[in-house]
């Protein structure tokens, strides 16, 4: 049995969109994982900030 008789560069052509998605959603997804990271980081800072006090 041979393979099918296939358009390699139309195939391409016809991925190209979904491939644009799977990196938007990566990047959006990436973008998030930083900003959660940067919000609990500094929520713990400021939570330990107001849990010092001054000697008076």
């Amino acid at each position: 049995m041979s393979p099918p008789d296939t358009k390699v560069e139309k195939q391409a052509r016809r991925h190209r969109p979904a491939m644009a998605g799977i990196i938007a959603s990566l990047a959006v997804i990436l973008l998030l994982v930083v900003a959660s990271v940067f919000f609990i980081t500094n929520r713990d800072a400021a939570e330990d900030a107001d849990s010092v006090v001054a000697p008076e």
